[in-house]
């Protein structure tokens, strides 16, 4: 999911806009017009460095030269730099904000993931970790993205991904087994089906119609546990993958991965985050 880089450029021009309204009237009135300077973006706490490509990106359409110390995917420690910049001081600093505020953002997200994924590896549970669509407003590639950059999943990018049938679609459609076999004869080949269930027997249901992908919704460890076992005993187990997905925290994950299931989902990987301290720092200014 990585998209060309006048693409993201677009993106990116478009949130410093909204940030510098009609202009950065602070700066405009300490710096002296045509002044240079270096700036370093530097981590304030240790985790999992991402928008690093963004934040090239943005300065290099601003004419800013940057030097990247650290790449995405890249642990980081309290105090290190993440990349330097030089050019003009006034564009740097009007750039500021909406650099800082991706950059910490994005490598909080990989950071939890991370965390996440390696706290299933350490307990030996072959289960991948997943976000889901629980994304802020205008930022669902570079949430999804960070998620990627952590070592996680990223579910659905958007609506036309992937068919997921949820409880309101069974308002219109009838039972879970029907509803499966309708969108089955009408999908395109090249689009999975995912069924969202609330009962141990829709999930066998959604299995026995042949769904590829069963979500456990909101459901207890226990529940789920149940639901595998009523599966793998239908000889089902295997042929459909099955998510935990709801109420699933850092604090519970491992109970929920070792129910059988082959992922678990949580919306606080992207919406619940908890951005890495990461700040700008100029040196060597310079006025014209």
């Amino acid at each position: 999911m990585f998209l060309p880089n006048k693409i993201i450029e677009e993106k990116l021009l478009k949130m410093l806009a909204e940030d510098v309204g009609q202009g950065d009237v602070s700066t405009a009135l300490v710096v002296p017009e045509g002044s240079t300077a270096e700036a370093m973006i530097v981590a304030k706490n240790s985790g999992v460095a991402a928008g690093i490509e963004e934040a090239k990106i943005l300065l290099e359409s601003l004419g800013v030269k940057v030097k990247a110390l650290v790449a995405d995917g890249d642990n980081v420690e309290n105090g290190q730099t993440l990349l330097k910049a030089f050019g003009d001081a006034r564009t740097i600093l009007a750039a500021e904000r909406t650099l800082l505020n991706l950059l910490s953002r994005m490598s909080g997200i990989a950071t939890m993931t991370r965390r996440l994924d390696e706290k299933l590896q350490k307990a030996r549970l072959k289960v991948r970790v997943a976000c889901t669509r629980k994304t802020a407003p205008g930022l669902s590639y570079f949430d999804k993205k960070a998620v990627l950059v952590g070592g996680g999943e990223t579910h659905r990018l958007h609506l036309d991904d992937m068919i997921l049938i949820k409880d309101n679609h069974f308002a219109f459609a009838g039972d879970v087994e029907k509803t499966v076999r309708k969108a089955r004869s009408a999908a395109s080949f090249s689009k999975k089906i995912e069924v969202e269930v609330s009962t141990v027997e829709d999930a066998l249901s959604a299995a026995r119609a042949g769904a590829d992908i069963v979500m456990f919704d909101n459901f207890s460890p226990e529940q789920i546990r149940k639901a595998c076992t009523l599966i793998k005993k239908k000889r089902l187990y295997g042929k459909t993958l099955l998510e935990a997905s709801g109420g699933i925290t850092e604090d519970n994950i491992l109970e929920f991965a070792s129910t059988g299931v082959n992922i678990v989902s949580l919306g606080e990987i992207t919406n619940s985050v908890k951005a890495l301290d990461v700040c700008l720092d100029v040196k060597n200014p310079h006025k014209k």
